[in-house]
C-alpha cells in the first residue's frame, strides 16, 4: 500500500491515500476517520507518522478535530455573504441545515463603562445577558455573547427558551423591534482553552472573532455582540463595488 522505497515521505502517501478516499466518498463529510491507532495498524508505521499526515490534512482543511470525539471529514464551510443583517436561525435556513443553540448563560447584567458608551445608554442600566454556543446541523459553529438593552424587550428571558427560539425573530415578531442595520468588525486570532471546549477544537485554532453593535430604527443602538467562530467551519464572503 505505501512505497518504501519512494522519495515521498510515508505521511505524505498515507495523507495521499485519506484524500484518494475523502474524494472517492469512502469517508463521507462529516463521518469520522479512524483513529490513529488503526491508521498505524492499517498502513504499518508509527503513530506519528500517521499523526503528521493527519495534522496536515486538517490544516488543509479536510479534517476536523473534535475534543474526546475524534477526526471527522470537514462539512463544507458555511458561507456567510456580507450583505444583509439576518440572525444564525435564517442563516442556516437558507442552506437547509437545522440552526440549534446551547445556551450557557441567560439573565441581567448591569452595562459597564464600555457598553454604556457602544450602546449610548447610562452605566448600570439592565442589559439581557446571552451567552451561547451556535449550531448548524449539531455541529459547533460559534460561542455567541449578546447584550440587549432589557427595556427593548420586557422579560424576554423568562419567556422564550433560546435552545431554540430566535431572538432576532422575537425581537421583530412580539417586541416590535426592527434591527435595521448593524456595524461589524472581523479580527483573527486563536481559540482560548473555553472557546476550544465549547467549540470541541483544539486549543490555538483559528478564531473569527465577529464585534457587531446593532442598530434599531432611529439609528439607536440595541445590541452588543462578541462572537468566536471556528475558523475551519465558516467563512465570510462581502462583495465589493468600485464607486
Amino acid at each position: 500500500m505505501l512505497d518504501a522505497h519512494s522519495v515521498k515521505p510515508l505521511y505524505e502517501q498515507i495523507k495521499d491515500h485519506i484524500l484518494r478516499a475523502i474524494e472517492k466518498g469512502v469517508y463521507e463529510a462529516g463521518s469520522r476517520i479512524p483513529s490513529e491507532r488503526a491508521l498505524s495498524e492499517k498502513y504499518g508505521v508509527n503513530r506519528m507518522t500517521v499523526k503528521k499526515a493527519l495534522d496536515e490534512l486538517v490544516q488543509m482543511g479536510y479534517l476536523d478535530v473534535r475534543i474526546g470525539k475524534g477526526t471527522y471529514v470537514s462539512r463544507p464551510k458555511i458561507d456567510q455573504q456580507l450583505t444583509a443583517l439576518t440572525s444564525f436561525t435564517e442563516d442556516m435556513a437558507k442552506r437547509g441545515q437545522s440552526a440549534s443553540s446551547r445556551v450557557l448563560v441567560a439573565g441581567y447584567v448591569p452595562a459597564d463603562v464600555q457598553e454604556a458608551r457602544i450602546l449610548n445608554i447610562d452605566p448600570m442600566t439592565p442589559l439581557v445577558f446571552l451567552i451561547r454556543v451556535r449550531l448548524a446541523d449539531d455541529t459547533p459553529i460559534a460561542v455567541e455573547r449578546t447584550k440587549i438593552i432589557a427595556s427593548y424587550c420586557h422579560q424576554i428571558v423568562e419567556m422564550y427558551d433560546f435552545t431554540r427560539d430566535s431572538l432576532y425573530g422575537v425581537l421583530r415578531n412580539v417586541y416590535g423591534v426592527h434591527l435595521a442595520y448593524a456595524e461589524q468588525s472581523i479580527e483573527a486570532r486563536r481559540a482560548t482553552a473555553e472557546e476550544a471546549k465549547l467549540l470541541q477544537i483544539e486549543i490555538g485554532e483559528p478564531i473569527l472573532q465577529i464585534t457587531r453593535v446593532t442598530f434599531s430604527d432611529g439609528d439607536k443602538p440595541i445590541e452588543y455582540v462578541r462572537s468566536a467562530y471556528c475558523g475551519a467551519r465558516y467563512k465570510f464572503q462581502a462583495l465589493l463595488r468600485n464607486l
